[in-house]
């Protein structure tokens, strides 16, 4: 049999075989009974030209459900502006995705340094690393950070209001590493600031993770946290919503000393899950704890601007046991999408399109009220996400709407559903959604 897409030459394929000792490549499966081989033809399409390929695809595209989304958890529909895809494919940027020599990844390099200075801004922190690969590992991250930043502390406290999926990445990272990650009691949606003073007064705790706004949407106060960490010799770390902070308090505002989270609010598209982007960000006495590596900003012999990897305390580079972690990459690409979006909608850009998802999950949550067949489950305040009660079937609820091409919030139990708006979504996508729940009902 010709195998044209081997790269392997006869005499080569010949020689990995008498090593085997077989004779031909069908002898590699000659262990596999008969009456499970597949002994028909593959269906494979014929060849198609461009044109057929194109249209092949968008017909494939077309089953699935286009739906208009009221769900968040995590990912939320916002606002893509057009130009990015095509700014993302210049040739400039087209680098080597791994900058080890920066004389021939300056394109990488430079958007990966103005990607550090906007998420620094946006968090308030002094300095941000290169990017991560989501925010439930840059979050983990941030554990382990604290963790070798304790010394002899081997706790960490992590707030019952974070998102569960997040919770479980920290878990798994803190059980092959010896840390004890201890939950805070929720209290009507927020974090029980008793319940962690209390906890922290019983020592050996290098940090505390809590989540802004939280898994149900709330905007917590977060008031005198950081002065009861910090007395106990602990490390406040925060979970945000990156879009969020374009109006909400900053980490640094609050008196955190590591920033982490997701990007994906940052104009990336939902795209079925992924792929998005983490950002890690702290205090400059923290920077050699970080994960990851900067990039910083020289001049070359010549006097021109450069960019260059100013550290990068990873295991490639010093001995594997002495390393902040082995994380050994960054969600490159993603890190050049957000660093487009932020640079295309800038700060009132960014202030309007939270002001807008504020206003229409407000105005959302009121007339979903307005039914009588919702109630606020927490009387707490929210920014673009909230939870309601619902004394029906919720599952048969958010089957009716999909059917009508609305995807009705993300169901957190039996009888809560949680309803995120961004700025994509219009009164009357908002009005529509009521009255399919409303007919449903009748």
């Amino acid at each position: 049999m010709n195998h044209k897409y081997f790269p392997h030459t006869e005499e080569e394929i010949q020689q990995m075989l008498k090593v085997a000792g077989v004779d031909s490549l069908d002898g590699l499966y000659a262990d596999v009974p008969e009456d499970i081989r597949f002994k028909g033809d593959y269906e494979i399409a014929d060849a198609m030209s461009e044109l057929e390929i194109r249209q092949f695809f968008n017909t494939l595209g077309m089953m699935n459900d286009q739906l208009t989304c009221f769900a968040g958890g995590g990912v939320y529909d916002h606002y893509t502006p057009s130009v990015i895809p095509s700014i993302v494919e210049r040739s400039e940027f087209l680098t080597s995705y791994t900058p080890y020599q920066a004389e021939i990844s300056q394109g990488t390099l430079h958007y990966i340094f103005e990607y550090q200075s906007m998420m620094a801004e946006l968090t308030g922190m002094d300095v941000s690393n290169a990017s991560m690969y989501d925010g439930a590992t840059a979050t983990a991250e941030a554990v382990m950070m604290a963790f070798a930043a304790g010394k002899k502390c081997t706790k960490v406290l992590v707030s019952n209001t974070i998102d569960p999926k997040v919770r479980r990445v920290i878990d798994t990272y803190a059980k092959f590493h010896g840390i004890e990650i201890v939950g805070i009691e929720a209290k009507e949606g927020v974090t029980d600031k008793a319940d962690m003073e209390k906890k922290l007064a019983e020592g050996g705790v290098a940090g505390v993770v809590v989540q802004m706004p939280n898994y149900y949407g709330i905007v917590e106060d977060y008031t005198g946290f950081a002065d009861a960490i910090h007395e106990q010799k602990g490390l406040f770390i925060m979970n945000c919503i990156a879009a969020d902070l374009a109006v909400l308090k900053s980490p640094k505002e609050w008196g955190a000393d590591i920033a982490a989270g997701d990007g994906q609010s940052l104009g990336i598209p939902m795209t079925f899950g992924g792929p998005s982007v983490g950002y890690l960000c702290c205090t400059e006495k923290l920077i050699r704890k970080m994960p990851g590596r900067i990039v910083g900003m020289t001049k070359d012999s010549r006097d021109q601007r450069a960019f260059v990897l100013t550290l990068q305390a990873r295991e490639q580079h010093i001995r594997r046991q002495k390393a902040t972690s082995n994380i050994c990459s960054n969600q490159s690409l993603m890190a050049l999408f957000v660093t487009i979006y932020l640079s295309l909608m800038g700060k009132q850009g960014m202030k309007e399109a939270a002001e807008q998802s504020y206003a229409g999950a407000h105005y959302l949550c009121d007339k979903l009220i307005e039914t009588g067949l919702f109630k606020r489950t927490f009387n707490q305040p929210f920014f673009n996400e909230f939870c309601v009660t619902y004394e029906g079937d919720v599952d048969a609820l958010q089957k009716k709407c999909m059917e009508l091409g609305y995807l009705a919030g993300v169901k957190i139990d039996a009888h809560t559903v949680m309803f995120a708006v961004t700025e994509k979504r219009t009164k009357e996508d908002i009005d529509d959604l009521v009255e399919i729940i409303k007919e449903g009902k009748k």
